[in-house]
């Protein structure tokens, strides 16, 4: 299952189905199911409906507010960690239980490099990514024997809806931290999103795998 039906979601949706597996993806609107990932119990109905998922790819997200920390609002704080951070919790704790009764999982999460390296302006969006990030490795160490691995990926900009929202000056200054001098494709994302989905990956849990162009630096 992915969740996010645009950008990186339907990416990452198409290379697996490319693997043989059957995709069902889950956005608010444009995917194969239609519901809000901030709801656990339209979660936990929907698991109900589907069956066994063995492959969980969260890459519902929002960009929230481009200005200054001083400036943003405790409501703007509250809608961007419900989606991103509360959203991610909801999905695990609906479908990692029936992974782990199994024996095999795959969670593949989505932060950012902003949730590493915090991004000027975009505060809320950091440090909901930096959530991603630390639920990811409490995860991973929970999980660790269970034969569901938890993984997250890390990307700098890339070519997806989600940016149209971002402020140009903003878009342009982060993209100028990358050492390639450009942004991302989501094939290319959706490449790392497939070997984190399968058996090939075996030895790896709680992990951050970055595709920043060059930009990350730990």
């Amino acid at each position: 299952m992915t969740g996010g039906a645009r950008g990186l979601g339907a990416a990452a949706a198409g290379r697996l189905r490319a693997d043989g597996l059957k995709v069902t993806t889950l956005d608010v609107d444009g995917a194969d199911i239609c519901a809000d990932v901030t709801e656990e119990g339209t979660l936990s109905r929907i698991a109900e409906e589907l069956g066994p998922v063995d492959v969980l790819v969260n890459s519902a997200g929002i960009v929230g507010p481009n200005k200054p920390l001083t400036e943003t609002t405790v409501e703007e704080w509250r809608h961007v960690l419900d989606v991103n951070v509360l959203g991610t919790v909801n999905t695990m704790r609906t479908f990692v239980p029936g992974m782990r009764d199994r024996g095999w999982g795959r969670v593949v999460n989505f932060a950012s490099m902003a949730g590493k390296d915090g991004n000027a302006g975009l505060s809320v969006y950091s440090a909901s990514k930096a959530a991603v990030i630390a639920l990811t490795k409490s995860a991973g160490k929970e999980l660790a024997t269970s034969g569901v691995l938890v993984n997250v990926i890390a990307p700098a900009v890339i070519a997806t809806p989600m940016n149209d929202s971002t402020a140009p000056d903003v878009l342009a200054h982060i993209t100028s931290l990358i050492p390639m001098r450009r942004i991302g494709r989501p094939e290319e994302v959706a490449e790392l999103v497939a070997f984190l989905s399968s058996d090939r990956v075996s030895f790896s849990t709680g992990a951050v795998y970055d595709i920043s162009g060059g930009r990350a630096t730990y």
